[in-house]
């Protein structure tokens, strides 16, 4: 690779870089010399697949679960609630959904500071063992007719439970996968932690279909809604033990460039406040981030199979199908949109998409309500791809919003308050809401307010693909990367000083 050129025009190698990428190279080498090898992290194949595999399961376990809740949620409301009316009965099994996420924020509070003190592997693993025994308990809990109001109580806590769990799970696995990722394809492997996700809420939804097919109604109420908490147990040992065997990631070991490490560190010693203080216009662009996904999440994977049975009156095995043919195309597209956020921006990505749901939303719920086989097929599949769109680009942009020494705990606050706040409370509100108006497209709506919030997100949104992470050293996937990446770090540490010098004089 050639360097920089004595005529003054700036080398191919600099231009073909995105410019952002330009841009924090330039300032990372301007003022000093150019990359040493010691100054770029080079990360080895096996453990950056084991980093995202043991990541991506542990994902797959905890949104098996919300999904299974979400597609049982008429029918734990007969088991907890059978005084109430059907409708009662649907907006209270979802106000327990709600309130795990009451408590995610805690989680967030206390699993985050931990995480960027101790590790994110250890972490995780403890995160592991939460989620799992929550959700083991759900399935041993007696119903209402054997216990009476103590059942409820007890589904409530099991849910506590979870959430805690939950709110030091994503934000430290997105920042582990983060912090493992090459730099150049930090989207694409970054988005297989959501294809966990959605392969999660496949299997959910596959198992219950399977059980609404197989057993009677009697039979589901009795005890066949028990079989998927139960899994969870099994599924909870291996994660964990596939999180135990995992090394922690090359940026919390390196911990931080020589650029950032006094700012870093400075953080890494205050508290919340100081936190909020400091990073509260990236906590924004989080949050703002979070909602679009996660409002069009918890209303596709939440709400939809019971929208589709208590308000369209159609069969749970219908309803289920539904879902579970959406979940399937999500988990077919999120890992190419990961890797196109790769080559085109994470904000173009989610720009289009916000829009497009501006655009859709009406247009989906109108197909889903229609009547015939393919019309509400067609729908689901629209409102998937949109949220396919908003989950790829996710666990590799809410990261980089952050440095190194507060990444974890940051991510505990922004992801955690607004999932909390918007996410998780989707399907009770909706729910309330078309019962209030009695107007069906209600869901459209709300759909269409996240995507004017996620747009506006956009325009604050910096542009981090293929962009360092703050506070970390550039990471590469092989030594040759290294090498050509040393290489033009010499092209643009000779332009800097050459455009330094032409302002002083």
């Amino acid at each position: 690779m050639s360097e920089a050129r004595p005529d003054g025009r700036t080398p191919g190698a600099v231009l073909r870089l995105p410019r952002q990428v330009r841009d924090e190279l330039t300032r990372r080498v301007r003022g000093r010399r150019a990359f040493g090898q010691d100054d770029i992290q080079v990360v080895e194949p096996p453990l950056l697949r084991r980093a995202v595999g043991a990541s991506a399961l542990g994902n797959c376990m905890e949104w098996f679960d919300f999904g299974v809740y979400s597609y049982l949620a008429a029918t734990l409301g007969k088991v907890f609630f059978p005084g109430a009316s059907p409708a009662a009965q649907v907006i209270s099994s979802f106000a327990t959904f709600a309130a795990a996420f009451v408590v995610r924020p805690l989680g967030g509070l206390v699993f985050g500071p931990l995480g960027d003190r101790i590790g994110r592997q250890k972490v995780l693993a403890t995160t592991m063992i939460l989620m799992a025994v929550g959700t083991f308990a759900i399935g041993v809990i007696p119903g209402y007719g054997t216990i009476g109001i103590a059942a409820p109580v007890l589904l409530l806590l099991a849910r506590m439970v979870q959430g805690f769990s939950t709110g030091g799970e994503y934000g430290g696995a997105t920042t582990f996968v983060a912090e493992y990722s090459p730099d150049r394809r930090r989207g694409f492997l970054s988005s297989w932690l959501d294809f966990g996700t959605f392969v999660g809420y496949s299997l959910g939804s596959a198992v219950v279909t399977v059980l609404n097919v197989a057993l009677t109604d009697a039979q589901m109420l009795s005890w066949g809604w028990r079989i998927p908490f139960l899994i969870a147990g099994p599924l909870g040992v291996i994660g964990l033990y596939m999180r135990l065997k995992l090394e922690e990631s090359p940026a919390f070991q390196k911990q931080l460039d020589e650029h950032e490490k006094a700012l870093a560190q400075e953080s890494a010693r205050s508290e919340f406040k100081d936190i909020i203080r400091v990073h509260w216009r990236e906590l924004l662009v989080c949050m703002g981030l979070v909602l679009l996904y996660n409002v069009t999440n918890y209303m596709v994977t939440g709400y939809l199979p019971t929208y589709a049975t208590e308000t369209l009156h159609r069969s749970s095995g219908t309803a289920d199908l539904l879902v579970l043919v959406g979940m399937l195309w999500i988990v077919v597209l999120i890992t190419f949109i990961g890797r196109l956020s790769d080559r085109v921006g994470r904000r173009p990505v989610y720009g289009f998409s916000a829009a497009a749901m501006i655009v859709l939303a009406v247009p989906a719920f109108l197909l889903i309500k229609a009547h015939g086989t393919w019309p509400p097929y067609l729908g689901v599949l629209v409102l998937a791809t949109l949220l396919a769109c908003f989950a790829a680009p996710s666990a590799a942009t809410l990261p980089a919003l952050f440095p190194t020494a507060v990444r974890y705990a940051a991510m505990g606050i922004g992801f955690n308050v607004a999932v909390s706040a918007f996410g998780g409370t989707t399907p009770l509100v909706t729910a309330a809401l078309v019962t209030a108006t009695h107007d069906d497209l209600m869901p459209a709506y709300y759909l269409m307010l996240a995507g004017a919030v996620g747009l506006l997100t956009v325009k604050f949104l910096p542009e981090s693909a293929q962009v360092p992470l703050k506070g970390s050293q550039p990471m590469v996937g092989s030594r040759e990367e290294r090498s050509e990446l040393i290489a033009v770090s010499r092209q643009l540490s000779t332009l800097a000083q050459r455009g330094d010098g032409a302002r002083k004089r």
